[in-house]
């Protein structure tokens, strides 16, 4: 079996939160900067945690250094941590095939799952330990790593082909997103794609976008074996 990388992004693919996220950052720039709109011109699909601060304090006219950003995010993961326990159970809940997926590659030993996600890596815990799902990842590219979700990418297949002692060229490397930024980013890296149409895209949007397959989750005929291969 060829060593295989799967990398799994979080908001609108593993998990919907009922928009914890953007409540978090909106009471974060409120407490930072006293505005909660720095964010209400743009969507969040895709995009990385730090590319949304820098977005947010550009929208606001101030200067999105490197510590303007650092400052912003300290005052998200506090709001996060609050938001996320509030959250009702009804509302954040993980899509439906994922658990079963994450059993199966689990089971296969010449795989490595991780995650792929624009989410700093304290977020990514936060969000995923209320759902009981952060101890199934052992490594990622986070948006804490780099602005770029091409890049942040690249560092999580890197980290998961050194999980199973090969090389990055020799790995199977498996995105799995739903927004058209996680396809686009899966093919800067060369890597396959499923997209799962859970977020704000369909499946349909998301083959036109590039994606390998797409389904509307991962509970759908073929999508398991889309991701883990023959």
């Amino acid at each position: 079996m060829r060593p295989t990388v799967l990398l799994f992004d979080i908001d609108g693919t593993l998990v919907t939160t009922g928009g914890v996220g953007r409540r978090a950052l909106e009471l974060a720039f409120e407490r930072a900067h006293g505005r909660r709109d720095a964010c209400s011109g743009f969507r969040f699909d895709g995009m990385t945690d730090r590319a949304i601060v820098r977005g947010g304090l550009l929208a606001l006219g101030l200067a999105p250094t490197a510590a303007s950003i650092d400052v912003v995010l300290q005052r998200y993961l506090e709001v996060l941590a609050e938001e996320v326990a509030a959250a009702p159970a009804e509302r954040y809940r993980v899509h439906a095939g994922m658990c079963e997926t994450l059993d199966a590659a689990a089971a296969r030993p010449q795989f490595a799952v991780g995650l792929g996600t624009g989410n700093i890596r304290a977020g990514a815990r936060i969000k995923l330990e209320r759902v009981g799902l952060y101890h199934r990842f052992g490594f990622g590219g986070f948006g804490c790593d780099d602005e770029d979700r091409t890049t942040l990418l690249r560092l999580g297949a890197e980290r998961g082909a050194a999980t199973l002692g090969v090389a990055l060229g020799q790995a199977r490397v498996v995105v799995i997103g739903d927004t058209p930024k996680d396809v686009a980013a899966a093919r800067g890296i060369g890597a396959e794609s499923v997209g799962v149409g859970t977020g704000s895209f369909s499946p349909e949007e998301l083959l036109d976008a590039g994606a390998t397959w797409a389904f509307p989750s991962l509970a759908a005929p073929g999508a398991m074996e889309a991701v883990l291969g023959p």
